[in-house]
């Protein structure tokens, strides 16, 4: 490790010891190009397992934000007028701060990395590859909603807050906002506070409120579903990872408040699937002697190795989640999934659309769905074990009549369908022919009665459309998508065994400037290839294989569907 990493490794650590973190059996360290920083378990392993203490006072959040003696009273102006939700204030706070000459979390802004490896920071030769994939676009989309949201927001607001701190020749680059934004979304915890932490001046019998407990939890606004679908997925992940992970609070479950934050030092764990540790809260001291504070505990029933790096697990994630969000993919990731959906857009160019458009709506049928790896092992060509809780969850999903004339018979595939229902049943109402949509319509107007006298539920309108027209439509519309999936996957890249054979002769460097002159053998050259390429690689091919997988499902499914004449 350099003599500047050094330094900068001694000054934060003296901040944390100086703000109350206490390393009670780990130490910090480098830990290689890749990975930046990460926490090592060290000689003096404790008997309670707990390894790390950081005060909660730490942690960046937007009640911090809002009481920023620099830039809180322009936030909460911001804030209580609604243009800006909570996660933008937190983003604001580590741009203006990374620029501050006197930030007081200097310490701790300089040992975060400088660039990432997610497809934001990749050079345009990077982005290619990821061409046909979901993350291409999402990519797209998102470098110019936060360019925009950079120059119509960002940039006039941070020189201005600069100029409030003294300092008006320092300037701000989108290069500033682009590195704020991408250390929120890779280090961010869903934290479960004390509601009277939170919110230490609310008294119950007052109707006063204040404006961080009225904060909104939608990400800035982005224009693209796919980056929806991956950041709704993220953060609904994060909290799902916090009970997974044990996290608790010695508050009443009813006074926890679920808020967003960074904690310095805990936030230097690496992710692994087989993960060493897990983090805490504790609110009154019990466990830590530390009241308010987060701990990280060992998960091991015996002491830890010494030197061994300690690690969490960021939660159940693909590959698309984890290259989108942290910049790094697992190699055959078991969490994998295949994000399919029929274009909102497309319905209005369908026969009926309109009363499908409205069947759709009373069906709550879901237009795209996130098709899970781990669900192939109970299909019809299983791959790896079962998982039982998730076949449970699925067979659960799948409860339906198929009794309402008697005429159609319950699939003998049923079992062993791995698509979700609520996503067959947006495909069967779009897949209607127009004797079929005439039956559910002449079946709903039974229910109803002729004078209105009630309107039919969800799953009898569901059941309807199933009577109407069984499955076979429907499992052509997805065979129809999957093949149109893996088209865009292999039109740029090829097949998956291009992929595999790039892979097996792929020698990965740290950086672009790290590559060879022109002048080096071609054959060494078209084997050398960056991180970023790797990862991108890693996923498609991922992807390319999950579709084609899926598709045999599909395509079997069909060939039953219409032998059973449904």
């Amino acid at each position: 490790m350099a003599r500047t990493e050094e330094a900068k490794l001694d000054l934060f650590l003296q901040w944390l010891q100086v703000n109350g973190a206490q390393f009670r059996g780990c130490n910090l360290k480098y830990c290689d190009s890749t990975k930046g920083f990460g926490i090592y378990s060290s000689n003096d392993s404790p008997k309670d397992g707990v390894l790390l203490v950081v005060p909660l006072d730490l942690a960046i959040t937007p009640m911090r934000v809002l009481q920023d003696p620099l830039i809180g009273a322009e936030c909460r102006a911001m804030f209580e007028e609604g243009e800006v939700d909570d996660r933008f204030l937190m983003i604001l706070f580590l741009t203006v701060e990374r620029l501050r000459k006197n930030s007081s979390w200097k310490p701790y802004l300089d040992m975060l990395p400088a660039t990432f490896g997610n497809p934001l920071w990749f050079t345009d030769d990077e982005v290619l590859e990821l061409r046909g994939t979901t993350l291409y676009r999402a990519t797209e989309l998102r470098k110019k909603d936060l360019i925009s949201v950079y120059e119509d927001k960002v940039k006039d607001l941070v020189k201005k807050l600069l100029v409030l701190d003294g300092d008006s020749e320092r300037s701000v680059c989108f290069e500033d906002f682009l590195w704020a934004n991408s250390i929120f979304w890779s280090r961010a915890l869903n934290l479960p506070l004390p509601h009277s932490y939170v919110f230490p001046q609310i008294q119950e019998d007052t109707e006063t409120t204040c404006p961080a407990e009225n904060s909104s939890e939608v990400t800035i606004s982005h224009s693209g579903d796919p980056i929806d679908e991956i950041d709704g997925k993220r953060f609904e992940a994060h909290e799902n990872d916090s009970k997974v992970n044990g996290v608790t609070s010695t508050s009443k479950q009813e006074e926890t408040v679920w808020v967003e934050g960074l904690l310095p030092g805990i936030d230097f764990c690496n992710h692994d699937l087989k993960a060493v540790a897990t983090w805490e809260v504790d609110g009154t001291g019990s466990i830590t002697e530390v009241p308010l504070s987060m701990y990280l505990i060992s998960a091991l029933q015996s002491p830890l190795p010494v030197d061994k790096e300690i690690s969490i697990s960021y939660g159940n994630k693909g590959n698309e989640e984890l290259l989108y969000l942290y910049g790094f993919v697992v190699d055959n990731n078991p969490d994998d999934y295949l994000m399919i959906h029929y274009p909102g857009e497309a319905i209005q160019n369908i026969s009926f659309s309109e009363f499908k458009g409205q069947l759709l709506v009373a069906q709550k049928a879901a237009m795209r769905c996130l098709l899970q790896k781990n669900w192939l092992a109970r299909g019809f060509f299983p791959t790896g074990s079962s998982n039982d809780k998730a076949n449970n969850t699925r067979e659960a999903d799948r409860i339906r009549n198929f009794s309402w004339s008697g005429h159609r018979r319950t699939p003998s595939y049923l079992n062993k369908l791995v698509f979700p229902e609520d996503f067959m049943t947006a495909l069967r109402t779009i897949a209607m022919q127009e004797d079929e949509v005439s039956k559910v319509s002449s079946m709903l107007e039974e229910l109803v009665g002729p004078e209105g006298e009630r309107q039919p539920s969800d799953t009898e309108i569901r059941t309807a459309v199933w009577e109407a027209c069984g499955d076979s439509g429907a499992l052509q519309l997805l065979v129809d998508l999957l093949q149109k999936k893996m088209m865009d996957l292999e039109e740029s890249s090829g097949t998956e065994d291009c992929d595999s054979e790039l892979l097996e002769n792929a020698c990965i460097i740290g950086s672009p400037e790290q590559q060879t002159s022109k002048e080096e053998n071609d054959l060494v050259r078209h084997k050398l290839m960056s991180k970023n390429r790797w990862c991108s690689i890693v996923y498609r091919r991922g992807q390319k294989e999950l579709t084609r997988l899926f598709l045999k499902e599909a395509e079997h499914a069909l060939q039953l569907s219409l032998s059973e004449g449904n």
